[in-house]
């Protein structure tokens, strides 16, 4: 990341060198201008840069006149959640959520308790270009509270979703790994309000991450063998800012992220309060629009990115929904991807069904997800989705995000990142081997 990278949701750089106070603090001023009248939230992951950027945004946002609640240390659905709670105006959330430690960033949330929509985002980030800001009088600086918990009105939300008499009854052993970042907090009161046995890894969120941060496989191999020694019946694997949720089984097995949405579908479709439409991303596995599909429910795909899953879901009356990242978005809770659903729905549909985490996820519909990554310029992308437009004249594509093909048993995605200078390709079908091939043919154009 040689640049600054802002976002329609926020911005993310590397602490001192492309994210410095001085950015941080006219980003947030150019927010606080757009905002209306009322508080704002601001809440960080563990990270070690956390504290200095928290105060800095924290000084910046009162010279604004905006009263400031300093949620200290929260994951990122709980702070969208507080928004909503208390009536914020806003909230900055400070994470990179899995970049390396070097980085940091700043997620905006809205009055409506989620990340910004395209065009508020949008319009904050022309400010920021501009360098708008409201600064106050001396007399009208706001002024700074401390919210002394704020997890608590998450819990509630997210037990009041799930059978927690049986799920204590049924004394789960678990591992939760936070990796040293937000979700320890909120995490450990969860599984322990459950009726859980908790083993816990990386409880303290100061940010020395115990292993690569992204929850993938290669990362996790440490963390699923002790799953297996600790004799738990499933790890729950949080990112930094415990939006995102990758499951580990009672044998050490990697189940992934994907599979973390695709069971929470599986356990609303069974339930009539929540059998409805569904909305996943264009680049989450086909898993879960099968099971709607099964259900006798619509399915929609939006453009990828946690704010248009939730534009699309609030616009469809969506009951479920959620990004194949390992981010399940339940809008009893509220629409931010979500690890704690996650935990809390996979164990009660564990409970309910009198099934192993394996039994469960060996059961769904079998698909192949491969995911590639190629360092390509923003310039060279519209050529490179002609290439592939022209080579795949048998398949249905579609684009505004990239682009993405679309065949009866396959598809392709293919599009630029938001949070890196790289271009991201993506492709299921239902053997490993096609599914590669579809990521190899699209490198090779390149």
């Amino acid at each position: 990341m040689s640049e600054l990278i802002i976002s329609v949701s926020g911005l993310r750089g590397i602490v001192g060198e492309t994210l410095t106070p001085e950015v941080a603090t006219r980003f947030v001023a150019a927010f606080s201008s757009k905002l209306p009248a009322g508080p704002i939230i601001v809440g960080r992951d563990g990270r070690s840069s956390g504290p200095m950027l928290s105060r800095a945004i924290t000084a910046a946002l009162t010279a604004c006149g905006r009263d400031c609640v300093d949620a200290d240390v929260a994951a990122t659905p709980t702070i969208g959640v507080l928004v909503r709670e208390l009536g914020a105006a806003g909230a900055v959330q400070i994470s990179a959520s899995h970049n390396p430690p070097p980085y940091n960033g700043i997620k905006l949330f809205g009055p409506t308790g989620r990340v910004l929509d395209a065009i508020t985002g949008g319009a904050i980030r022309d400010a920021y270009f501009d360098s708008q800001a409201d600064w106050a009088a001396f007399d009208q600086i706001g002024s700074i509270s401390v919210a002394h918990d704020p997890h608590e009105p998450h819990l509630h939300k997210v037990l009041a979703t799930v059978d927690t008499a049986a799920i204590v009854t049924a004394k789960h052993r678990v591992l939760l790994d936070s990796n040293h970042g937000a979700g320890g907090l909120l995490g450990k009161r969860l599984l322990q309000a459950l009726g859980c046995d908790v083993v816990l890894v990386g409880e303290t969120p100061d940010g020395q991450f115990a292993h690569v941060p992204e929850p993938t496989a290669d990362n996790l191999s440490g963390i699923a063998e002790l799953v297996r020694q600790e004799n738990c019946v499933v790890g729950f694997c949080q990112d930094p800012d415990a939006d995102r949720l990758a499951l580990v089984d009672g044998d050490g097995r990697y189940i992934g992220e994907e599979y973390t949405l695709a069971l929470c579908v599986q356990r609303a479709m069974a339930d009539p309060a929540t059998r409805g439409p569904i909305v996943i991303n264009g680049a989450t596995s086909g898993m879960s629009e099968s099971l709607a599909q099964t259900a006798g429910v619509t399915s929609f795909r939006s453009a990828v990115g946690e704010a248009n899953v939730a534009d699309m879901m609030i616009a469809e009356k969506a009951t479920y929904g959620g990004e194949g990242n390992g981010g399940p978005i339940d809008p009893r809770v509220g629409y931010v991807r979500d690890s704690f659903v996650g935990m809390a729905q996979v164990l009660d549909l564990m409970t309910a069904s009198g099934k192993s985490l394996a039994e469960l996820a060996d059961a769904l519909p079998k698909f192949h997800i491969v995911k590639a990554t190629a360092k390509v310029t923003a310039e060279c992308l519209p050529a490179l989705i002609e290439a592939l437009t022209q080579q795949h004249p048998d398949a249905e594509a579609s684009s505004g995000d990239g682009l993405r093909l679309a065949w009866p048993d396959k598809w392709l995605l293919v599009r630029g990142s938001n949070t890196e200078p790289i271009v991201r390709l993506i492709a299921e079908a239902q053997t490993e081997a096609e599914a590669q091939a579809l990521c190899d043919g699209a490198a090779a154009l390149i």
